[in-house]
């Protein structure tokens, strides 16, 4: 007999960003539009709703107006920025040069978006969902899959606290509980740890192509009201330096706005995960960039307020897998909703959130529970969301192809064309490799040379760790799994110089070498801000990114 205890509900949301918030909240419409009673529990590991969500942010409102049509009109929405103006830049080194945006697709521009703070976002989504009467449970860190006599997914083990490093039982421990539904939706974003057992149980990515990621970097900068480049609702994205096309590919972002009668820049640096050279720091790259003068000049005079990175989709339309299994379904990031070349995700998250939402209303209302929702695929397919994705589906490949600018620059004439007649001039492309097949050895690859922050504009990574607000309870399991220390050290630090110290954007990774002695692969687990980097780019697929105890890693307030 199980010494847990279980609780049932109709719906098991396991995450608390926009695509679970939004499923839980359409549920409870469509049961409160009928007069029916219907128990949704929402699952966070985040001490709160918001502590672990990160996004650029500008954020096309399309599904918030959707699931909340009044929100614009509300005195308490959380995100109020309009985009006012919108430049794309190609950076070098020593200059820039401005992207004519008049050539690019109506639905390339940002006019009509917001920008603002998605950990703020969710937060106010997190109100709406408990005035509805969703059960939200922040710290509540879903660790263990629950599967019925069928094989079908029944429910997840949340809340077990109080274990040992060495696996023992400390004084405050417990169990966790089974919280069971008639279906379950797994909302734990890009490379969750339920997910993955989930999509190779049921094996939902046999007829899709690898997932492809990048690792998103960014701080949130106060600057004075009289700054003089400052603009609210300004949107830059750059192209180019400072990372090499030899050695892998990125871009950044600069955002203005303001909250609370605060003046704001969100700053930040995709680098994409299928980069070669193992030399390359994305978190290295990151601060350089900041020294730029089409960068710096909104920046200085500010001060740093926050830090963080998370690892985001881009596989787009041909990595997403099959969506719905015996007792579930995959939403959001979960399964990769992001669009790249708009360099947005969380509308098309919320959307596959209400979408599932639907499906499992109406399948609960029919009397069923844990068989396959599968109709909830072709909702997906049959919705702007598919549409969003379609237009844009050969852009990531040509840009792995041939680099960010490059492969952008071929991609736009088939953008054009599946505007326009809904078919483009190339046929879907491939992606071919996994991220981390992509790396080559060490001694291939000529050395990065980093120049040291100045600890104005640019940080060293333990100190702006510091601004991610990261706990962990001490004495407790390294949720960083090593399958393999041995092959550890015989290839990710023999054959690739120990990239795991320089991808990590948060000083977890170290290869430390006294005494004369062998080097020693050394897990500093309670600096993880839970970005999941390692668990895509480590070569071997040797570390397992799994969730700690509820309540640990970032807090963020704003981001």
């Amino acid at each position: 007999m199980s010494e847990r205890e279980s609780m049932e509900f109709d719906l098991v949301i396991v995450g608390g960003g926009p695509a679970g918030l939004a499923a839980a909240i359409r549920a409870k419409q469509l049961a409160n539009e009928a007069g029916e009673e219907l128990e949704v529990v929402v699952l966070e590991k985040g001490g709160e709703i918001g502590a672990h969500i990160l996004s650029g942010l500008v954020l096309d409102p399309k599904a918030l107006d959707e699931l909340i049509p009044d929100w614009r009109t509300r005195d308490d929405r959380p995100i109020r920025t309009e985009v006012g103006a919108d430049t794309y830049k190609l950076l070098g080194p020593n200059g820039s040069m401005a992207m004519p945006t008049f050539a690019f697709p109506p639905f390339m521009h940002n006019h009509g978006c917001y920008i603002g703070s998605l950990a703020n976002v969710c937060r106010w989504l997190g109100e709406r969902a408990e005035e509805l009467e969703v059960q939200v449970f922040p710290g509540f860190a879903a660790s263990e899959v629950v599967y019925g006599e069928n094989g079908e997914v029944r429910g997840v083990v949340a809340g077990v606290m109080g274990i040992a490093e060495d696996g023992s039982q400390k004084p405050d421990y417990e169990p966790g509980m089974e919280l069971l539904g008639k279906y379950v939706m797994f909302a734990e974003g890009a490379r969750g740890s339920l997910t993955k057992e989930v999509k190779a149980k049921y094996d939902l990515e046999a007829d899709c192509d690898p997932q492809k990621y990048g690792i998103g970097l960014k701080e949130v900068w106060k600057v004075p009201a009289d700054h003089p480049e400052f603009k609210a609702g300004f949107v830059q994205h750059t192209f180019g330096w400072p990372v090499k096309e030899k050695d892998g590919s990125g871009g950044g972002f600069l955002y203005h706005f303001s909250e609370g009668g605060e003046n704001y820049v969100s700053v930040g640096y995709v680098v994409h995960l299928n980069y070669k050279n193992p030399h390359l720091s994305p978190y290295d790259e990151f601060q350089r960039y900041k020294h730029h003068d089409d960068i710096s000049k909104f920046l200085k005079g500010g001060k740093r307020e926050a830090y963080g990175a998370r690892a985001i989709t881009s596989g787009g339309i041909q990595s997403i897998p099959k969506l719905s299994f015996p007792g579930g379904a995959l939403i959001g990031c979960s399964a990769g909703f992001v669009n790249l070349p708009r360099i947005k995700g969380t509308h098309n998250a919320m959307k596959t959130g209400m979408l599932a939402a639907e499906e499992a209303v109406s399948a609960i209302r029919a009397e069923r529970s844990g068989d396959e929702l599968s109709t909830y695929d072709q909702a997906v397919r049959d919705s702007w969301v598919w549409t969003d994705l379609a237009r844009v589906r050969n852009v990531k490949p040509l840009m792995g192809r041939f680099g960010t600018m490059p492969g952008a620059i071929l991609g736009m004439p088939d953008m054009w064309m599946r505007y326009l007649v809904g078919f483009g001039y190339i046929p879907q492309l491939k992606h071919g490799k996994a991220d981390h097949e992509y790396l080559k050895p060490a001694n291939k690859c000529k050395p990065i040379e980093y120049p040291k922050p100045d600890g104005v504009l640019s940080f060293d990574k333990l100190t702006n760790v510091s601004f991610t607000n990261t706990y962990h309870a001490e004495d407790q399991p390294k949720h960083l799994k090593v399958a393999d220390l041995g092959l550890q050290k015989a290839s990710e630090f023999d054959v690739f110089n120990g990239p795991s110290q320089r991808y990590c954007p948060a000083g977890v990774y170290e290869w430390v070498e006294e005494d004369g002695q062998p080097p020693r692969f050394q897990i500093n687990s309670q600096n993880c801000i839970h970005c999941k980097t390692c668990d895509i780019k480590d070569p071997n697929q040797n570390i397992n990114w799994v969730t700690p105890e509820g309540g640990g890693g970032p807090a963020y307030p704003n981001m």
